[in-house]
């Protein structure tokens, strides 16, 4: 057992306090401590990877009480590269409030944000559901503090949405738990990996049911069609580096469909078989559509990053829902450029909300460093639509490629060419219309121009975009781990029994466990 696995958790936990208590007043120590605590949160995240990376499951069990009686923390190659995925956004949205001000406008950034990684690096870490729904329940509050920062109608009355939308998943995952823990007498994943197996076929309505809540909830969490509904308005309203932030939490419910859709109820599983696989598809497929069509329709720029962002998990969900190793590889790559890509999008459209009256795409005068602003949209807006020769289009080719031996191959093929090219033609029109037909609107005077963006804004883009070129150039190693992922998550033997700590393999009979 090693400690270091919890500090991902413990970290942000103790800042927030720290920073609300002792630096309340003092603008400049809460950047100070929120800096270092990312930057230390990366630190650990990337040792924390490294020592995943040849397979080692490494395990924390909390006041030395073994699974599954216990709460344990679990850290794999999936679960680490989220954590390390998390703290390099963390960072680069982090400097970006602190150059544009945004964390000055509202009370409590810094302290919400650091519960807000603590959420999220714990969704990632816990290795039993009812704890993945207390970090659930800590992000939801963290995400609305953040979500309604500096106030407004408007802001509030997404917050409200989002929030509501929000408690309807966690009624649902509760009323999932219980039907588990009736059902197995347990909620430690690794022990219901085992005990979902012994279950009397004759006798799944129990299992079954939790597994279509559970899906219906992660469904939530990803915002994939029709449970998508209060991601454009929270997204679009909320404060950008919120926004950014807010990339990586739709991927926290693909997260929880990849873990428990191949630990606890796998795609061979005789009690719950082709019960995911089913419908999953065809949604997916909707999202996807859905999503692209809405950044053709999308009359505001932030509301088309936020239909971009529905768009991006459709892709991810049809990767999922394959439920092949394949599948899953090519999920959790492009998981990783899509979170960098919608951050950037988000943090580039709140660029441009500093220099205009508004984010309607209609004709304004050029904005102050419009050459800069629309060269960093040029590149994010590739990456997203999916274009070479960016991570997003060796992301598709890699969907298109684990979706050769699907049935609906067909359809998955045509709606994601078609869908792309949706996603091409509303991108283009919206960075012709902010960047390129503005320079034939005269400018007003030179006193009456709206404040350059601050130089740290800058860097924190041009960071994300970075990444994106970084990803996209190592992106054969990238996918080689993915893969070396996606068979660890398909073969859990050494996840189950380093929780547990026995020597049985899955499949056991009920007399031999």
């Amino acid at each position: 057992m090693t400690h270091w696995i919890i500090a991902p958790v413990i970290l942000p936990a103790l800042l927030a306090p720290f920073i609300v208590l002792a630096a309340r007043f003092h603008m400049g120590i809460q950047r100070v401590f929120s800096v270092a605590g990312v930057i230390g949160l990366i630190g650990i995240a990337a040792g924390l990877a490294w020592q995943a990376s040849d397979g080692t499951v490494t395990i924390y069990q909390l006041g030395d009480w073994a699974a599954p009686f216990g709460i344990v923390i679990v850290g794999d190659r999936l679960s680490t590269m989220m954590v390390l995925l998390t703290s390099l956004l963390a960072l680069f949205v982090l400097l970006y409030a602190i150059g544009s001000g945004w964390d000055e406008r509202g009370r409590h950034f810094h302290a919400l944000f650091q519960f807000q990684l603590m959420g999220i690096c714990g969704a990632f870490l816990t290795g039993d559901l009812f704890n993945l729904f207390v970090f659930f329940e800590i992000m939801l509050i963290a995400s609305y503090g953040l979500m309604i920062h500096s106030g407004g109608n408007v802001r509030l009355r997404a917050g409200v949405q989002y929030v509501l939308y929000n408690l309807l998943g966690s009624t649902l995952f509760l009323f999932a738990l219980g039907a588990i823990y009736a059902e197995t007498g347990t909620l430690n994943m690794a022990d219901l990996a085992l005990r979902v197996q012994l279950v009397d076929p004759d006798a799944t309505a129990g299992i079954r049911l939790a597994a279509v809540l559970l899906l219906l909830v992660f469904a939530i969490k990803s915002a994939l069609i029709p449970l998508h509904f209060w991601l454009p308005s929270t997204y679009a309203e909320a404060p950008g580096p919120v926004a950014a932030l807010f990339a990586i939490m739709t991927k926290v419910g693909a997260y929880a469909i990849i873990r428990v859709y191949t630990l606890v109820f796998p795609p061979d599983l005789e009690v719950t078989g082709g019960l995911q696989s089913d419908w999953l598809l065809p949604v997916a497929l909707v999202s996807l559509a859905i999503g692209m069509l809405g950044i053709l329709a999308a009359r505001k720029l932030d509301r088309l990053v936020a239909f971009g962002v529905i768009g991006s998990m459709g892709m991810v969900m049809v990767a999922i829902s394959l439920f092949t190793p394949a599948g899953i590889a090519a999920a959790l790559y492009y998981i990783v450029h899509s979170t960098f890509a919608a951050a950037a999008l988000f943090l580039i459209a709140d660029l441009v909300r500093s220099s205009r009256a508004h984010l309607g795409l209609t004709l304004e005068p050029p904005v102050p460093g419009a050459a800069l602003t629309a060269g960093l949209f040029f590149v994010a807006a590739i990456a997203m639509t999916g274009l070479p020769p960016l991570s997003g289009f060796i992301g598709k080719l890699l969907v298109l490629e684990a979706a050769f031996a699907s049935p609906l191959m067909v359809w998955t093929f045509a709606t994601i060419l078609i869908a792309s090219l949706f996603g091409i033609v509303g991108f283009a029109r919206a960075g012709s219309v902010v960047f390129w037909k503005a320079q034939s609107v005269k400018p007003p005077a030179e006193s009456m121009l709206p404040a350059r963006p601050a130089a740290l804004s800058y860097v924190a883009v041009g960071g994300l975009i970075t990444l994106l070129v970084g990803y996209t150039a190592f992106a054969g190693q990238a996918h080689a781990y993915m893969v070396e992922m996606s068979t660890q998550l398909f073969d859990p033997v050494d996840y189950v029994t380093t929780v547990l700590g026995t020597t049985g393999k899955l499949g056991l009979g009920a007399e031999e466990y």
